[in-house]
Order: C-alpha cells, then structure tokens, then sequence
C-alpha cells in the first residue's frame, strides 16, 4: 500500500511537470516615461531576475504557475511592485514607473556643497546611511548606530560614565562636527552628549564627509562632519513607534507622528524615551559596567507652504538625561561625597534650528540655529556646573550662470561659556569670567563646469576669531565621471581649523580624576588634506549590483592640541604640539545586491596616525591601525523573513598607562563586537526583530580601571613634584584611572523588540 502511495505520488509530480508550460514575463522600466538601463528585476520566491536593457526592457522566463510578485529596483529610487498570475499559457507584458526616494547610491545630498545634488554628481564625496541600514542592529542612540559605518569608530572615553565622542579616521570626537539637517547645533558641552537623544524613528538618512570641511561649515569640522537628516514631514509616515529591550533590562521607546496644522503647516513631532537601571558587574571590578540611565528627548518638526513653493522649515528638541556610573553601592545620597565613589551626570539641553527662503527673486535662504545647555555633574568629590549657548545664523545665496554654480555665505556664530572651574575665572580676582567668543564668517563657492563629465570645485573660507583673530580656509575638489556615471574619480584638497573648547578638552579629566592643566593660551589648530576618491558600480546581467568606493586620505597638522596623559598621573596637560602630526590611510567600501534577496555592505580603512615631536614620532594613543565592518542581510521572501549579520573589527590601539610601573598592557588586543537578527513582516504595519547582540561575548580586561577599590586615593603617597610614590601598599605606582578604556564591558545579550508604521 506503501509502494503504491509513492508511485501515485511520483505519477502527479511529474505529470505536474510534464505538463507546465515555460512563461515568458516581459516588460519595461520607466522613469517619467523614458526608458531605464540597469534596473533590477526580479520574481520574489523563486529566485530569479533580469536586469533591464537600454530600452528599459527585460524578459524573464517562468517555468511554474502560480501568483507571483515581481519586484523592481534601483538605487535611488522607490521600490516598485506588481502581483501576477502566471496561467501557464500566456506571455505576461508589465510596465513599471519608478520614483525618486531619498535613499539609495545617487540620492541627493547636501552635506558636500551645502546644496541638494544627486550623489553620484557632488564633487565632495559624501557617505550615505538610510534608516534601513541602521534598523539591521538597533541601538538605543545614533552614537552607538555609527559602530557599523567604515572608518567611523564611536569611543568610550571613561569607563564609569561612558560618556564617548565619536572618531573618524583616527581623529578624536573635538575634530568630527555634528549637524542636524545641515545645522552645526552639537560642538562643545554637546560633542559628548549630543548624539544621544535623537528620535531614530525620525532619522531619514546619515551623511558622512571624511576629511576637513571648515570652508563651509567653520571651526570642528577639521576630520569630518557627520550629518543628521531628519524626515520632512510630508514624506514621513503617518504615526510610527519602534519599542526593544535588551536581556541587560535596557528599554528604548521612539514615537513618530505626522500631522497637519490648518492647511498650509505639516508637523512631525518624535519623541525617545530610553530607560536602564538594573546594576551589573560581571567583570567584579566593584563598578557597575554599564552607566544607569534615564532619558527623555522631544522632538518637533513644521514646515510652512508658502506662496511660489518657498521653503521654511523650523524643528526644536529638548532632551533631559538623568545618568550615573560607580561603585555597586552608591545611591543619590553619596554624590559629591567620599565614601562611596559615583559619576552622577544631569544634562539638560535645547535646540532649535530652521531655513526660511527669502521672498526675493535670486535663491537666497536664511539659516539659523540656537541651543543652550546645562551639565550639572560630579565626578567622585569633583563638581561639575556648566552653562552653554550657541547662536548661529548664516545667510547663503546660490546663482547660476551657464557653467558656474556659485554659492555666497555670510555667517556668525556666538558661543557662551561658563563653568565653576579654574577655566573661566579671573587669574587676578575672584570673579568668574565666562567666555564668550563672536565668529563671523564670509564664503565663497563657485562649482565650475568643465566639461559634461568633469567639474572643479574652488572655496575659500574667511573667518575672525575675537580671540585668535584671522582664519584663513580655501579646498579645491575636482570630479571626472564616465558617460554612464558609473564611474567616478574625485581629488581633493583643502584646509581645516579647530578653535580649543574648554569643555571639549577637559572632559576626559573630569571623568577621570585627573587636574587639567593648560601650559599656555591655545593657538587655533591647522590642517591641510589631500583625498582621492575612485566609485565604480557594476550591474551583471543576473540582477547583480556591486558598489566599490575607495579612498586615500593624507591629512597634516599644525598647532595640534595634544593631551599628555603620562607626564603627571594625576594630570592632563594641555598645549600646542610643538611640531606636526599626520593622518594617512586608504579605505574601501563595498555594496552589493542580489535579485534573490541577499544584500552586503562592508568596508576596512588601514590607517597610520602619528604625532612628531622634537623628532621623535610616535602613535597616537586610542587608535587603530585597522578596521573592518560588516552587514549582510538576506530576505526569504516567501516567509517575508529577514536575516542580518552585522559586525566590527579592529586592531590592537595604545592605551594610556600611568607609568612604567603601570603592569596593564600597552595595547588592546584584536576585538570584534558581531551581532545577528531576525526581522518578521506581520502584515503591512507590524513588524517584530530580536536578536544576540556581541555574540562573541568580547569585553575588555576586568582591571581597566586602575585601583578600582581605592577610587579616592586614600592609599596613594605623592612626591613633591606630583608623582606618584611606590609603596607597599602601592607598589605599582598607579592612581584611580577609569581612562584606560577601548571598547564596551557590555558582554553578550539578547534583544526583543517590535516596530508600527502607519503609512497614510
């Protein structure tokens, strides 16, 4: 009975196959209504795809029945979809329109020029990041979500507050500016904090400029600019929220919601709630290894239609952190105290920020930001208070004139300091001298058509520092593109300045208990860049897309402000290098694409950061040499399942030790931080994804902090000169130093979460 069972069952599957019939699916691919090379076409399911011709058409051959979807993309553009019956008789002819999207390879970007251009045509190359990317290892911040972008490295700068900047090409955060929709709005108190807090459900994409932009964008964006573009309100979602927590008890909230003010104002408001108070020490170090934290952030969006389609868009945010990292036992009642140590940190902080096109027949916009800051913390007994406001407009005018696309900015930005620190007091008296500096600014940027395939670049930057006085800026950028613009060389030059911030340079001190020294009136830094640039796409007549983007990058200072950790223990002094320091290296990217659903993106930069000083060069500390990271993701279509793999690299950095006694090793060792989810489709508007986040379980040595039972130095005999004294309670010669940090103690853990997107 058996036997004749399979034979009947063996009979229908090969009549099922004796007898269908191959289908031929034809069709083309428009974009208002002419014809597209190289989209990509594929059936969901069965694995197969066809790339569209110069015509815009494709034919794929189907050898089954049933319904199918058949998708088409390109990068740039929307993703297009159609579902077919395939009877098994019939050639079946489909037409498929694409839109433009704000994502994908040739997006428009602004960050490069200060203008919206298609990528693929910025003389400056810009990196960009879409929401999607970030949603293949959800984090609870955006500082946190640049782990996985090349040549990017968030680091920890204290292992008791983790608070952090972030690195570019081995720079520190006080070279890397920040902006939100193109506003320089976090520099100073908000290089540690400002990246926190951010709506990631109102995130539309992340561009990356590595190398100096300060002919633009003015003082910090000397190794890079990272910038932070928000959704626009008529192209966002109708309500969103995204929920997850981890098996460490963190939880993170992000709301959206779209809506309409009378007839002619749009509004996106967000708001992120992120909570964590479950302390653990797994490395037994008596520290908690992961700072507790409290934080709400707000976040509203409007823009007004106006007569003639001009624009005028206005957003603000206020954010309130409540965080604190130490001893197992500290409680509220022991800050400030010395009994049991803690680094307690309130931070409370506001930005607004908008673009308001003039009402005049040339393009002329109006650009402004403002935001104020107040930090209220302590660091063992050490207390902290600190107020911070930032004013910043800009005026800018584009013009063009046949081949020349020029660009005229006027720009001021004030800045007011004040702290209970040494910093801003009086050398003379006892009064307290906030600082206050004025920079205004004038650029000029003409972008010269050579030819239908090459463009220069010419910028100069003129600024006056009321402390510094003069700063001088010009870069040049030339780009040579193939006819089909998949192809793309870029040469850059140019030069960058950073004014000191007090707060920027004596952080690390704070929270590490250390006294800040300044020897001398710090001179504003210099630096001189030279970037090549080389893009090449390559699409395969299966449906394949390959991105290749490399870089050489040499970058050369002057004036460097360079902390010196190993002079005095107990001390961080600062000064101008007396000498030069270098930034060289090469990096690539990698973007491929798959019609049957499996995507990568990966990337490594190998990198040489030194500093030379009466002839002696040396590396510089917290850097790698190399660094790789990863995303592969595949989509099983038919389970509307989706699998992502993401993860780091990097080389051993030098660490700051506390002396020749100091018995901790010089150098991390090779690390990598791996991570992998599962995202589930529930219908059109639901979504679920978990996940094993640092899957290798890697943390650093459970005695980075030194003298971590002794975090007031009770113990600890100094010399006259400020040394520290061996002794044989102390043989080693070490202070309590939580500096010594280059990675998360954050081991392995698993993560829930679940998404709602209401479209209309």
């Amino acid at each position: 009975m058996r036997q004749l069972y399979l034979f009947f069952l063996c009979f229908i599957l090969l009549t099922t196959v004796g007898f269908s019939q191959t289908v031929t699916l034809r069709g083309k691919v428009l974009i208002q209504n002419e014809p597209v090379e190289f989209a990509n076409v594929y059936v969901k399911g069965i694995g197969k795809g066809a790339v569209s011709d110069a015509s815009g058409s494709f034919a794929i051959q189907i050898d089954e029945e049933g319904t199918f979807t058949i998708q088409v993309s390109m990068v740039g553009f929307q993703t297009a979809q159609q579902v077919v019956r395939i009877p098994g008789s019939e050639d079946i002819e489909l037409i498929f329109h694409l839109k433009e999207m704000d994502g994908g390879l040739d997006e428009v970007v602004v960050s490069g020029t200060m203008q919206e251009v298609s990528k693929l045509d910025s003389p400056v190359p810009v990196e960009v990041y879409t929401a999607n990317f970030f949603k293949a290892n959800p984090t609870p911040s955006v500082f946190e979500s640049l782990q996985n972008v090349n040549g990017v490295r968030p680091q920890i700068n204290c292992n008791v507050c983790n608070t952090g900047d972030i690195h570019i090409n081995g720079l520190e955060g006080p070279y890397t500016m920040v902006l939100i929709d193109g506003m320089p709005i976090v520099s100073g108190l908000a290089t540690v904090y400002g990246l926190t807090g951010i709506p990631q459900a109102l995130i539309d994409r992340v561009e990356v400029v590595k190398g100096p932009a300060s002919t633009l964008y003015g003082s910090e964006a000397v190794g890079g600019l990272i910038n932070v573009i928000t959704k626009k309100p008529n192209a966002a979602p109708l309500a969103s929220a995204d929920f997850f927590g981890t098996g460490w008890g963190e939880m993170n909230l992000d709301l959206g919601l779209r809506s309409s003010w009378g007839k002619n104002i749009q509004s996106l408001t967000g708001v992120n709630a992120f909570y964590y108070d479950n302390p653990i020490d797994k490395n037994k170090d008596g520290f908690i290894d992961v700072t507790l934290s409290k934080r709400l952030s707000f976040f509203q969006k409007i823009n007004v239609q106006r007569p003639e389609n001009r624009l005028f868009t206005m957003a603000a945010r206020y954010v309130y952190e409540d965080r604190w990292g130490g001893e197992m036992n500290w409680g509220k009642e022991d800050r400030g105290g010395d009994e049991v140590y803690g680094e307690s940190i309130y931070t409370s902080r506001w930005e607004t920020f908008g673009t308001w096109e003039l009402p005049t027949a040339e393009s002329m916009n109006f650009q402004f930001s403002a935001n104020g800051h107040n930090q209220n913390s302590v660091y063992g007994t050490t207390i902290f208070k600190a107020d911070q406001y930032i004013g910043f407009g800009q005026f800018t005018w584009a013009k063009t004139a046949e081949k020349h696309g020029l660009l005229l900015g006027l720009a001021y930005r004030y800045t007011y300091y004040d702290d209970n620190t040494p910093a801003t007091a009086d050398p003379g008296s006892a009064r307290n001298e906030p600082s206050i500096i004025h920079l205004p600014g004038v650029f000029l940027q003409d972008e010269v058509k050579l030819t239908a395939s090459q463009s220069l670049l010419l910028g100069v930057r003129y600024d006056y520092n009321s402390i510094h006085g003069s700063i001088f800026s010009p870069r040049i950028n030339y780009k040579l593109s193939s006819d089909d613009k998949n192809t793309v060389f870029r040469l850059s030059a140019g030069n960058g300045f950073r004014v000191a911030n007090v707060f920027t340079e004596d952080h690390a001190a704070l929270t590490g208990a250390r006294e800040v020294i300044f020897t001398e009136e710090l001179k504003p830094e210099q630096s001189w860049n030279v970037n090549a640039n080389l893009v090449k796409k390559i699409y395969t007549d299966k449906g394949t897309f390959i991105g290749l983007d490399g870089s050489a990058f040499y970058t050369y200072f002057t004036n460097r402000i360079i902390p010196d950790y190993e002079t005095n223990p107990n001390q961080i002094i600062y000064a101008n290098l007396n000498g030069s320091a270098v930034s060289k290296g090469i990096s690539l990217n990698l973007d491929a694409a798959w019609a049957n659903g499996f995507t990568l993106t990966a990337g490594g930069t190998l990198m040489d950061v030194s500093i030379e000083e009466e002839g002696v060069k040396t590396r510089q500390l917290l850097t790698e040499r190399f660094s790789g990271v990863w995303s592969l993701g595949y989509e099983f279509f038919r389970l509307g399942l989706t699998v992502d793999y993401t993860g780091n690299v990097y080389s051993p950095m030098r660490l700051p030790l506390l002396g020749p006694l100091d018995d901790r090793p010089e150098f991390s060792p090779w690390y990598s931080i791996q991570n992998i989810q599962l995202t589930k489709k529930l219908g059109e508007k639901w979504e679920c994804y978990g996940g094993v986040k640092n899957l290798l379980n890697f943390t650093p040595p459970a005695n980075s902090i030194a003298r971590a039972f002794d975090p007031f130095d009770k113990d600890v005999v100094f010399g006259p000169n400020g040394n520290v004294l061996p002794t044989p309670n102390n043989p080693k010669g070490l202070t309590f130093d939580p500096t010594y940090v280059f990675a998360p103690n954050q081991g392995i853990r698993g993560f829930l979460g679940v998404r709602f997107t209401l479209s209309n």
